[in-house]
């Protein structure tokens, strides 16, 4: 059983791939080539799953910090008899700079540790484990360095120190005295490849240097937003940077699979793909954080992967792989005994297979977020977007999962009725551009029925709200997204007491949201940070500024030491639940923080966005 707490991870990424540290030095996930690959190092989910860590042998003060405008870990170890400071990262390709970041990383790990006062004896264990744990290699010493044997991959370790091996577990004790420095780099290739060649302690030094610039050139691009959080903000830019896979410009959810939303509990699923329904949030936060780069690239990946699907009449997959895979087919990993015991461990997503009308809405909301007027689409796009106008006034009245992707029952969910509502409105805004001014008249009956059903059916005097899905009594998060859509203006008595209801109902004894109370399957959940920005944004719509303000903080408390945030937190201890980091998160306070500065009235001195 693996209990390190899941806040006490800090990720690494190339831009294609992720790998998450412990305080103390000890890489516990690592996923290679891509974010979706089988993990090398899982003891994030067993013990016994693999890890690689480096740090003194005895007790330690310990402190980190990413280096200033970059995703380069420094933890600092101070003992009774001096200090150490190890530098993690996974290489960048070299010499990338701005947006080029992830054209072509080498899938290297770099760890290099440096004795800066006195002396300590350094401890090093390195337990590859590829597939999850299922492959327990085969270690041999090589000129350099050490080659790791087993399964589609060969893994060669770069060191400096020779290293004692034990079955497929090697181990090293290293006295480092001040200035002394190691510096270590761990290789991933197929096994049917020329085996890779160990890097010196010199190319090392360099290519974590590069990185570091890399990294600090991307930032220096990306600072678009000026207001209140605006260190914040800009490190939640730099994870969404993180999490996107460069070669496609797809953007995972989180970088792991199977932390649980409850500890012991099954809603363990494998967020290191795509998905659909973040499209229009994510686009928005990258028109605050980043610059038009990404979200175009984002916007192409999202058409790229759902073209034609709609001309065979089924529904538009809510989420891809991020190759634009479409079959996303969930396995269980039963070797695996999960974070505290949560088991089951799932790699794949079977949620690709639900239906929920929203997607149609934010791919549109999407499109209309990053098109600029009268852009000409390529056929295919235009297409697309025509056909998922089309089919939201079709379906719009049908049952569907929801975007809580609820494995019950199909409901009428207001917030699906809502982004069919969305859909419709931003394609008749968009009707020059799609070329379908024909289609408008259709296009305003149907929204204009949708927005009748809602007001109607999705509104409960009782609770004097609108409520999770038509006739039912029962509060919804989701329902925040009212105002933040502009279906109804902020002003409006129905929004203002809708928030109020959440703001009262839904929150938990530290002020944090909870998505909904009731659900089909037996077990509690955590409060989710996403729906806590949520109800800042709302907030601020409404003019509240203050209490945005506090409630955005109360969100904003819950980031780790490094600034990372999980998707939920336990209302009960406080700590980090959920996969991790998760970026609809950190999208939730890019935009909350915006629109707080905005209710402000705060000026922006909006700096010029690259085009680059």
């Amino acid at each position: 059983m693996s209990a390190r707490p899941i806040g006490d991870h800090a990720l690494l990424s190339d831009c294609r791939s992720a790998a998450l540290v412990t305080s103390d030095g000890s890489v516990d996930w690592l996923c290679l080539p891509r974010f979706d690959s089988p993990a090398i190092f899982a003891r994030l989910l067993d013990e016994s799953a693999g890890h690689w860590s480096i740090r003194p042998t005895g007790p330690a003060d310990i402190s980190r910090r990413y280096l200033e405008d970059t995703l380069v870990l420094e933890t600092t170890f101070r003992t009774a008899d001096g200090t150490v400071v190890l530098c993690d990262a996974l290489a960048l390709g070299r010499h990338e700079r701005g947006h080029a970041l992830g054209t072509a990383s080498p899938g290297v790990l770099l760890r290099q540790i440096t004795c800066t006062e006195g002396w300590v004896t350094i401890e090093m264990t390195y337990a590859p484990r590829p597939e999850f744990g299922l492959v327990h290699p085969l270690l041999a010493p090589v000129r350099g360095g050490l080659a790791a044997h087993g399964g589609a991959h060969i893994l060669l370790l770069s060191s400096p120190v020779d290293l004692r091996v034990s079955g497929s577990t090697a181990h090293g004790l290293v006295p480092l005295r001040r200035g002394q420095c190691l510096g270590f780099a761990l290789h991933v290739g197929p096994a049917w490849e020329r085996e890779p060649m160990c890097w010196r302690a010199g190319r090392i030094r360099r290519r974590l240097g590069d990185t570091i610039k890399g990294w600090r050139s991307w930032s220096q691009l990306h600072r678009a937003y000026v207001g209140p959080w605006q260190d914040e903000v800009g490190h939640s830019g730099r994870v969404l940077r993180a999490l996107t896979f460069a070669p496609t410009g797809a953007i995972v959810a989180a970088a792991t699979t199977s932390l649980p939303e409850r500890v012991g509990g099954t809603r363990n699923w494998d967020y290191r793909y795509t998905w659909v329904r973040d499209a229009s949030f994510t686009l928005q936060a990258l028109a605050t954080a980043a610059c038009h780069k990404e979200k175009e690239k984002f916007f192409d990946f999202l058409a790229r992967a759902a073209v034609n699907q709609l001309d065979r009449g089924v529904d538009l997959q809510i989420m891809y792989g991020i190759g634009g895979e479409r079959d996303l087919s969930e396995r269980l990993l039963p070797h695996l005994t999960g974070w505290r015991d949560s088991s089951p461990v799932r790699s794949g997503n079977d949620a690709w297979r639900q239906r929920q009308l929203d997607v149609y809405g934010e791919l549109l909301d999407a499109a209309h977020e990053t098109l600029p007027p009268g852009e000409r689409l390529d056929p295919a796009t235009r297409t697309l977007l025509v056909q998922a106008a089309e089919t939201a006034a079709r379906r719009w009245s049908q049952p569907d999962q929801g975007i809580w992707e609820r494995r019950g029952p199909s409901r009428h969910f207001l917030h699906s009725k809502l982004m069919c509502w969305v859909a419709l409105d931003r394609a008749i805004a968009m009707a020059p551009t799609l070329q379908a001014e024909a289609r408008v008249p259709h296009w305003r009956h149907e929204r204009d029925q949708i927005r009748e059903a809602i007001e109607q059916r999705g509104w409960s005097p009782r609770l004097g709200a609108f409520t999770q899905a038509f006739g039912s009594e029962e509060l919804d998060a989701s329902t925040l997204m009212l105002p933040i859509v502009g279906f109804l203006p902020p002003d409006d008595p129905r929004v203002q007491s809708t928030v109020l209801a959440i703001a009262t109902h839904l929150t938990d004894r530290d002020g944090l949201v909870r998505r909904y109370l009731s659900d089909e399957l037996p077990e509690d959940e955590g409060a989710f940070l996403l729906c806590t920005f949520w109800l800042a944004h709302a907030l601020a719509l409404t003019g509240d500024t203050t209490r945005a303000r506090h409630v955005f903080q109360t969100s904003l408390a819950h980031a780790n030491d490094v600034g990372l945030l999980a998707e939920e937190t336990d209302s009960a201890t406080g700590e980090a639940l959920g996969n991790f980091p998760q970026a609809f998160s950190h999208i939730g306070l890019i935009n909350a923080a915006r629109a707080i500065r905005d209710a402000e009235g705060q000026p922006t001195h909006m700096q010029p966005r690259s085009t680059g």
